[in-house]
């Protein structure tokens, strides 16, 4: 797994204030025999859902 980089927790901590939800850290990607590592798997929801 690849060391983090020096701004990993800064740019982390700013996408959690701005709404965004980690999900992954590192994101790991399979496909096949490859591996991929990204830095961060993260979510917002854009489209507020209907509740009634």
């Amino acid at each position: 797994m690849p060391a983090k980089d020096f701004y990993h927790d800064a740019v982390k901590i700013a996408l959690q204030k701005d709404g965004w939800q980690i999900t992954a850290d590192p994101l790991v990607l399979r496909a096949g025999l490859m591996t991929l590592y990204v830095d961060l798997g993260a979510e917002k929801l854009l489209i507020p859902c209907c509740t009634s």
